[in-house]
């Protein structure tokens, strides 16, 4: 199972991206898929998450209203829609999947992992 994840840039405050995370490989059934980030010097934190089951999402408080997370079952894609972007946002971004059912809050809940998209937020 490889996830891809895509989409980070350079942006100024206030404004948006899309990240994307496309699910390849084996054939692919997740519980949930989830985005966490990691700036310099802190750790990786839950930033949003998304089960397949029902499709309702789940956000950190800190971008609840901001950022809302998506899926496209038929694409096997995660999507993370951010706007109003602050300079707090600026770090690695990462997609990762869930195979079991449970907690989706932490990096110990996910098994699968892609490659980081790096997003700046210039002030």
């Amino acid at each position: 199972v490889q996830l891809q994840a895509s989409g980070g840039g350079l942006v100024q405050a206030g404004g948006s991206l899309r990240l994307s995370c496309a699910a390849s490989g084996r054939t692919f059934s997740s519980y949930a898929m989830g985005w966490f980030r990691q700036a310099p010097g802190k750790e990786r934190e839950f930033v949003a998450a998304i089960r397949r089951s029902s499709g309702r999402g789940t956000h950190a408080d800190s971008v609840r209203g901001r950022f809302t997370i998506s899926m496209d079952n038929a694409k096997n894609t995660v999507y993370l829609q951010m706007n109003s972007l602050k300079p707090e946002d600026t770090a690695l971004y990462y997609c990762a999947a869930q195979t079991y059912s449970g907690s989706v809050y932490y990096t110990n809940d996910y098994g699968y992992w892609g490659q980081g998209t790096q997003v700046t937020v210039s002030s």
